[in-house]
């Protein structure tokens, strides 16, 4: 399989999958409102995504971001309720609190800041003790789930003033919009203009060489977890602003779709190769078949099922295309 062939490949599946549901269940799925549903989710998922291609990239993965962003949203949440003066008996007790704006930006920082740091430590933990991202990854996802559950005893966080980044707009458009969008082009021109973006290729194809060519592996690296935790932190507070609540439950299992999306968009899971448009269509790609799945009355189990035989798919044609280049 050349190079053109694999570029194209994710974006005729994408194809493929809209126009299957087209014909399987149009008066459903080609709505306007049903589609602009699938984009609206499909967006918190691909600011996750973004980050996640710059890990993958890397050869490494993180298995801890959707746990992370229900820790980050509670997080955030909780900061919003502080910074506005309301006590524990008031926070506990899950009643509207009324937010101030500055409590609220104050919130969201928090949230990306939280990402960062605990993103940044799983960067140290596999660069410092040399360990497997799989199982650093692997143990953060379960402390951060149970991080999550401890805030406030399994409940959530009550923010009903905390809209903006749901029904905010600036000169019309949504502010969650706008923020994917300036996500999607300040990682895109990182990751293909920037001397950051080569050694991230660099590391991903060959480590050792990366680091006899004078590329500080350890610090691209942590940078990169890091990253990936603030833009989780980020579509953390997002997905807090449309309930109107921080859930301690919000992103369980969704590092599936994240890591689906982008290996399906073309990124290889033996590093070295990937794209932010390729993460872009590997995000919508998923999106549109959880959509027309659950449109087929397909339930969420056998949805699961569906996206990690995808994953698999993915890989072993990633193995069999790079064995025969070889």
């Amino acid at each position: 399989m050349n190079k053109f062939a694999k570029q194209l490949l994710p974006f005729c599946s994408l194809i493929f999958i809209f126009s299957l549901w087209t014909f399987l269940v149009p008066n459903e799925f080609l709505t306007v409102t049903n589609l602009t549903n699938v984009f609206s989710r499909s967006s918190v998922n691909l600011i996750m995504a973004a980050g996640m291609t710059f890990v993958i990239i890397t050869a490494g993965i993180d298995l801890s971001v959707g746990t992370m962003m229900g820790m980050c949203g509670m997080t955030g949440a909780l900061a919003m309720l502080r910074f506005s003066g309301a006590g524990t008996d008031q926070i506990s007790g899950g009643g509207s609190i009324e937010l101030t704006t500055a409590a609220m930006t104050g919130g969201v920082l928090v949230s990306v800041l939280t990402g960062a740091f605990v993103g940044g430590i799983n960067g140290a933990l596999i660069t410092r003790l040399k360990l497997a991202p799989f199982i650093v990854t692997l143990g953060a996802m379960s402390i951060f789930r149970g991080s999550s559950l401890l805030m406030n005893n399994g409940k959530p966080f009550a923010v009903s003033d905390f809209t903006l980044l749901d029904t905010g707009r600036v000169a019309g458009v949504p502010v969650s919009v706008i923020l994917l969008v300036l996500v999607l082009a300040v990682t895109g021109f990182v990751l293909k203009y920037t001397r950051f973006g080569r050694y991230t290729y660099a590391i991903g194809s060959n480590v050792d060489t990366a680091f006899h060519a004078g590329v500080n592996v350890n610090r691209v690296l942590v940078s990169i977890y890091a990253l990936t935790g603030a833009l989780v932190g980020l579509a953390a507070m997002i997905t807090t602003s449309r309930a109107s609540s921080a859930q301690p439950t919000a992103g369980l299992a969704l590092e599936l779709d994240i890591i689906a999306a982008v290996i399906i968009g073309g990124c290889s899971p033996g590093g070295g190769r990937g794209s932010m448009v390729g993460t872009i269509i590997g995000t919508l790609l998923i999106g549109f078949l959880r959509n027309g799945l659950t449109l087929c009355g397909i339930s969420t189990n056998w949805q699961l099922v569906a996206i990690g035989l995808i994953i698999i798919l993915a890989v072993t044609a990633d193995q069999i295309a790079t064995r025969r280049a070889a």
